[in-house]
This record gives structure tokens, C-alpha cells and sequence, in this order.
């Protein structure tokens, strides 16, 4: 009885899947697809049907007697995101297939403190349900929410931020849950990004593959064999914490001379306030080095030459088969990307590099911030089959 409920919720998971990968189906169209039989996938529709997950719209076309298309359902099938960072927080929409709605879209300058970031998070939901917050439950699915710094996965709880100190020792998923009513699953940002570019980005397919970010920190995501590598307590992947100046700079970590300090658009924005007199983001630090190329030539240098060892060590460690690049100083100009890789072949051990494939990321915080939550309920359908076959369930 037991593995009859769970064959029959794979297969659930199975169609929905289907449906999220190829868009609005029927039902003879899946059971082509997927190799199962019509009354099996007759019967996993009905039950995702009863349950919100998808609807029923138009008719098929082609050859034979049409049959009704299968889609996500329009009113249910829906997820909240939320991106925190040191600068900007973000909120929006996004439907179960990973599709933001940018129509709900929303911004604002991070608070000072955590209790303003929780209210404005809120207060952001409540303008995305035109402040209708008892709809927010019958809409929306769950909240996934992106986090910079030490999210420690076992305890729910951000133990360190070293570039937002007011996540310090906070649970802003559990917290949010509390107030919205809704699952909410919190991944560390570079963990998301990695997530996101998995399902739905340049790395669909690949269960081998390194995401390094390299925005407003340093952080690592690693799929390996299929699995995202997350370390004892899901800490792992914080490169930017290793010292490779010992007399440098103080970084938010309480350390000195972290890789992150001299290798991020951070650091960059940083050093290109110091040579115009007045603080500028990544942005405007872009543009001045194409303006005044001369006065910022050496600051490039310097932070493109950190970035190759940043890649370096993540190729000589981990020997991914494709390494994702997110960050904007490296994506700014095809000029500055291949100076990375000229640099990054100086330092990387050839072996390992002649397996590896040097690409910048094609997705984002808030697409991963979805994707976090996206899979979390896919998850919670069944176990994937992918599962099955590496025999990691027990």
C-alpha cells in the first residue's frame, strides 16, 4: 500500500515536471513523453488538478481526436520571492516553471535593522496582493528567499553575514512563515544562484558544474554528481573568507585580506570611490573605467588578477566539468571576460583546465530565489527518480 502511494505520487511529480519543462501539454502528449500509460497519467492530472496544481484549457491540435491541454494552474500554481543584499532587497512573483512575473516586481534600499527588513518585506506582499493579505495563502505556494553570508541549514538561522550584520543570528524564513502564513525555504545566495542556474539557466542537465559569484561577496555553489554541495551545516562554499593578503584590508568577516575584499564588483566599486572622491556602485564604476581608462587600468588589473586566482582554486579543487561566472565587472565587456581567462590559465593546473569550460551565468538572485522554493515543493510531491537511480534514498 505504502509503495503503490508512492509510485503514484512520482508520477504526479513526473507530469508535473513535464509540464513545467515543456509548458501546457496533453495528456496522450505526456504519456508519449514519459512512457506511462494514459490511465497513469489520467490519474496524477486528477490529483494535481484537485489540488491546485494545474487546470485544464484549450484543445489540443494535431492528428487524431483533440484532447484537453493540462496547465499550470493560472490562480495556484504561484511562488513569492524575496532577495536580501547589503545594498537592495527585491520581491516579486514567479510561477512554478521558474517564469517571473515582472509585473510584481519590487525594490527597496535594505533597512537598517532586521525588525524594518521584515516589515518592509511584508509590506511589499501586501502591495503584490493589493493589500489583500488573506488571498496570499489561496495565490501563492511558498516564499523562497535569498541571503547573503553563514545560513546555517540545520538550525534555519543566518549565524553570520559578513556584509549584512543585521542577519546575524536571525531566521528570516521561519519568521516570514509566521507572518505570510506560507512555507518559506531560505538558501544562501550563491547556493540559490546555483539552484536556479541548474533549473532553469545555462547549466540545465549538468549534475556537474561550479557557480562562483562574484557580486557584492565571494561565494561558491557546487553541484557534484547531481547534488548541491552544501557541507555539514550548509556552510560550505564561502571561498571568499580564504586570506590572500595578510596585511589587507578589514573584511566583514573580522578578518583581514579575504579573497572577497580585492575580487567582487564590491571591491572594485570600492577602490574606483577612493579615485573619483565619493562612493559610486558597481554601475557607475564600470562606466568610469570606460571613460578613464587610463586612471583605472591598474584597479582592473588588480581585481581581474585576484578573480583568476578565485577561478583557479575552484578548478584545482573541485574539477568541475563548467564553471558559471556571476558577476557584473566580468560580464561588462567581452574585452575584461577574456582577460579573466588569460589570466585564469596562468594559474590553474592544465589538466583540470583542459576539462573545464569558463561561461558567465545566465541567471539571477531572484531566479533563484524561486528556483529555491520551486524545487522544495516539487520535493515535497515525491522523491525525484533521479533519486531512485543514485540510490541516495534510504
Amino acid at each position: 500500500m505504502v509503495a503503490s502511494e508512492l509510485l503514484s505520487k512520482i508520477n504526479e511529480r513526473r507530469v508535473l515536471e513535464f509540464i513545467q519543462a515543456h509548458g501546457p501539454s496533453s495528456r496522450a502528449d505526456m504519456a508519449r513523453a514519459c512512457g506511462m500509460s494514459a490511465p497513469t497519467v489520467s490519474k496524477a492530472a486528477a490529483s494535481l488538478i484537485r489540488h491546485g496544481f494545474l487546470e485544464e484549457s484549450g484543445l489540443s491540435e494535431g492528428f487524431g481526436r483533440p484532447g484537453k491541454l493540462l496547465q499550470l494552474d493560472a490562480k495556484s500554481a504561484n511562488v513569492l520571492w524575496v532577495v536580501v543584499d547589503s545594498g537592495t532587497c527585491w520581491t516579486g512573483s514567479a510561477r512554478l516553471d521558474g517564469e517571473i512575473a515582472k509585473e510584481t516586481m519590487r525594490s527597496f534600499s535594505t533597512p537598517s535593522t532586521y525588525s524594518e527588513l521584515l516589515l518592509a518585506i511584508v509590506r511589499q506582499v501586501a502591495e503584490i496582493v493589493d493589500g489583500k493579505m488573506s488571498d496570499v495563502s489561496s495565490r501563492f505556494r511558498g516564499v523562497g528567499v535569498s541571503l547573503p553570508g553563514l545560513l546555517n541549514t540545520r538550525r534555519d538561522q543566518t549565524v553570520m553575514s559578513p556584509n549584512l550584520h543585521l542577519l546575524d543570528g536571525q531566521s528570516l524564513a521561519t519568521d516570514l512563515s509566521l507572518r505570510l502564513g506560507l512555507r518559506c525555504v531560505a538558501l544562501q545566495e550563491s547556493h540559490a544562484l546555483c539552484v536556479g542556474e541548474r533549473m532553469y539557466g545555462a547549466a540545465r542537465g549538468m549534475d556537474d558544474f561550479a557557480m562562483l559569484d562574484v557580486s557584492t561577496g565571494l561565494g561558491l555553489g557546487i553541484f557534484s554528481g547531481g547534488r548541491l554541495l552544501t557541507g555539514n551545516s550548509g556552510l560550505a562554499g564561502e571561498l571568499g573568507h580564504i586570506t590572500v593578503e595578510r596585511a589587507g584590508i578589514l573584511c566583514g568577516c573580522g578578518n583581514q585580506g579575504c579573497l572577497e575584499t580585492v575580487a567582487t564588483d564590491s571591491a572594485f566599486a570600492r577602490e574606483i570611490s577612493q579615485i573619483l572622491g565619493a562612493p559610486v556602485g558597481i554601475t557607475e564604476a564600470i562606466e568610469t573605467m570606460r571613460i578613464r581608462p587610463a586612471d583605472t587600468n591598474e584597479v582592473v588589473e588588480r581585481t581581474i588578477d585576484y578573480l583568476a586566482i578565485a577561478v583557479a582554486a575552484v578548478i584545482n579543487v573541485f574539477n568541475p566539468s563548467t564553471l558559471f561566472l556571476h558577476g557584473m565587472l566580468a560580464g561588462s565587456d567581452p574585452a575584461v571576460f577574456d582577460r579573466v581567462l588569460d589570466e585564469v590559465k596562468k594559474r590553474t593546473l592544465k589538466p583540470s583546465l583542459a576539462d573545464c569550460r569558463i561561461l558567465q551565468s545566465q541567471g539571477n538572485k531572484r531566479l533563484g530565489a524561486a528556483a529555491g522554493i520551486i524545487l522544495a515543493l516539487t520535493d515535497d510531491l515525491a522523491p525525484s527518480m533521479a533519486s531512485f537511480e543514485s540510490g541516495s534514498l534510504k
